[in-house]
C-alpha cells in the first residue's frame, strides 16, 4: 500500500484548502418591485416572475 514518504507541510496543506470558502449568492433586482431576489426565482417581496403573479404574497 503506497505510503506518502514526507509529511505534508502546514503551507502546502492550507494553499491546498484555500479555495473551499463560501461565497455570497449574487442578486438582481426585481423589475417589478426592485426588491433583491435570487437570479431565476420568484420574488419574495412581490410575488412575480418574469412579469407574471405566480405566487400571492401576504401583505404586512
Amino acid at each position: 500500500m503506497p505510503v506518502p514518504k514526507r509529511k505534508t507541510s502546514k503551507a502546502r496543506a492550507k494553499s491546498r484548502k484555500n479555495h473551499w470558502k463560501l461565497e455570497a449568492k449574487s442578486t438582481s433586482k426585481c423589475p417589478n418591485c426592485s426588491a433583491p431576489k435570487l437570479s431565476h426565482r420568484v420574488c419574495p417581496t412581490c410575488g412575480y416572475y418574469k412579469g407574471k403573479a405566480v405566487i400571492a404574497v401576504k401583505a404586512q
